[in-house]
């Protein structure tokens, strides 16, 4: 079960001023989906250029611990919601 701060960050990203950049928004997806889900055990989209991006960067993290990925995405926010509001 996801940490009340991970939740709040979660929330938080979502009232941004401006968009992140892509490799930000590729960094968010990842953390987020290694922090709820764990490793990535789907298939890699054949024909989907932006699902194999997202795809990848979840790829990478195979094998972080789920609190170790809502430590970093906390992290993230964080330092987004500095750049971005």
């Amino acid at each position: 079960m996801p940490s009340p701060a991970f939740l709040k960050a979660s929330e938080e990203v979502r009232t941004l001023t401006s968009l992140p950049s892509n490799d930000d928004l590729l960094k968010l997806y990842a953390l987020f989906k290694q922090a709820t889900i764990g490793d990535n055990e789907t298939s890699k989209p054949t024909f989907d250029i932006k699902g194999r991006y997202k795809w990848d960067a979840w790829d990478e993290l195979q094998g972080m611990l789920p609190v170790e990925a809502e430590t970093q995405y906390i992290a993230l926010v964080e330092e987004l919601k500095s750049k971005h509001q």
